[in-house]
């Protein structure tokens, strides 16, 4: 008689276990969801590559509560509106839940199908486009919510659990035919693979679940059932939710840091994680000759060791977004036109990083030719960025080179260049730090230290135009 009051009224040994193994499940969610950006300090991304996640786990946390609340896992009684079983059972487990989790992880392959197959931005934008993903769900809750169907048990006959339970497959399987559709991409950093991996596991989930959902929603009345197929429920959505959040297929840089490839903090750029050649160190190959002022700024820029002491010079004047996008796009140029993938990389971040509104280190360009790099339909194309750096480096030549020539970062650079003609091997670069942000001149012996002077002498004109 116990355990068929428990099976009523909640607080059965294994709804205990099952609870636990959610909040176990939710504990580990947030900790693989945080753990790059507390341990390794990766910076926070903006736009759809951080908040899709976000979402994401908000929907998991979702999902697992309310399922909780609304199959009798503990024991309480509902009082109050806020344990209504069409609050939980039908809004928070359905749209919030469920179909917001599926929403977001077709919206990432959507993503990569625009992006690696059609070789453009996506037409539609994530924020506009997770709502539309998601509006069947809204209408279906609606109609739920209107028709009440529920018992006093939050369950429903066959009748509606039925359509419900096609639309969880639905959903699954637009995932899986969206998927599909860019199996051949030969990805950099294991995307697609790692996105089947979580859509398998998170399948057999699903088929399991539906069957106990649907045996829970018909079967009330046999006791035994009802415990195992609520049991069943909540453990495999805990399942569901982290292999669902197995990776973040959105972000290359941040799929390469996970609990168990520490080394993989080396890549601070996105050159390096692409492995470009050279990608953001000094070589003995480079010039070593004076360089010449009345050379054109964009040819000098060429020279990796006049560029770093460039844009030092630019980043202590807080002007360095110019330079920054000159050296990524100059890292771009030397990844193969037939290499699309990578090339295709290396454009969107960029694009994200320098181009977007409201981007980290958003340039100063025409509206023109931003348009025209946001809305092109080959993001592989050699000259995307063509139009763009032409306009960058004449604001450079307008803002920056003129006080560079008089700068004490110019002075330290040609010195060195006199060391190395002359034969002398430095031991290390110390004069640079260079950073995918700022770099900066450092040391306590070092005669350039004192950067207030630096802004307040050589920036003086800069800061006037």
């Amino acid at each position: 008689m116990a355990k068929m009051k428990c099976a009523v009224e909640g607080g059965c040994p294994t709804d205990y276990v099952a609870v636990t193994v959610s909040i176990v499940s939710f504990i580990m969610l947030l900790v693989w969801s945080t753990f790059p950006f507390i341990v390794h300090k990766v910076p926070r991304t903006k736009g759809s590559g951080f908040w899709i996640p976000v979402i994401q786990v908000v929907a998991s946390f979702n999902l697992l509560l309310s399922i909780m609340m609304s199959n009798n896992f503990l024991k309480f009684e509902k009082r109050h509106w806020w344990y209504s079983c069409y609050l939980w059972a039908v809004w928070v487990e359905g749209p919030l839940g469920f179909g917001l989790l599926l929403s977001c992880r077709i919206t990432q392959a959507f993503q990569l199908y625009f992006i690696f197959v059609k070789r453009r931005l996506p037409l539609i934008r994530s924020f506009f486009l997770i709502p539309l993903i998601l509006f069947p769900w809204i209408v279906g809750a609606a109609v739920i919510h209107i028709k009440k169907p529920l018992n006093n048990r939050c369950h429903m006959s066959a009748q509606w659990t039925i359509p419900v339970a096609i639309l969880h497959s639905l959903y699954v399987a637009t995932l899986v035919g969206v998927t599909a559709a860019v199996h051949h991409i030969e990805f950099r950093f294991d995307e697609l693979r790692d996105l089947w991996r979580g859509i398998l596991v998170s399948s057999i989930s699903i088929v399991v679940w539906i069957t106990a959902y649907i045996l829970n929603e018909i079967h009330d009345n046999i006791r035994w059932l009802e415990v195992v197929s609520r049991f069943l429920l909540l453990v495999l959505a805990s399942i569901l939710v982290l292999a669902f959040f197995s990776i973040s297929s959105s972000q290359p840089l941040l799929s390469q840091i996970s609990l168990r490839r520490r080394e993989s903090r080396e890549f601070r750029t996105m050159g390096q994680a692409l492995g470009i050649p050279d990608s953001g160190v000094l070589t003995q190959r480079e010039q070593n000759s004076r360089i010449d002022p009345n050379e054109p700024l964009d040819k000098l820029l060429l020279n990796k060791k006049f560029r770093q002491s460039f844009m030092a010079f630019a980043d202590s004047c807080l002007a360095g977004e110019s330079v920054h996008f000159f050296d990524e796009v100059h890292e771009l140029s030397k990844i193969s036109e037939n290499d699309c993938v990578r090339r295709i990389y290396m454009a969107r971040h960029i694009i994200e990083k320098y181009i977007a509104a409201g981007a980290a280190m958003e340039i100063n360009i025409s509206h023109r030719s931003k348009q025209e790099i946001l809305s092109t339909s080959d993001l592989a194309r050699a000259d995307l960025f063509h139009n763009a750096l032409n306009e960058i480096v004449q604001l450079m030549k307008t803002n920056l080179a003129k006080d560079y020539w008089s700068s004490m970062f110019f002075l330290k650079f040609q010195e060195e260049c006199d060391m190395r003609c002359n034969g002398y091997e430095l031991e290390q670069m110390t004069g640079w730090n260079y950073s995918p942000r700022l770099s900066s001149v450092h040391g306590t012996d070092d005669p350039f230290h004192q950067d207030h002077l630096l802004k307040n002498s050589e920036c003086d004109n800069d800061t006037d135009s």
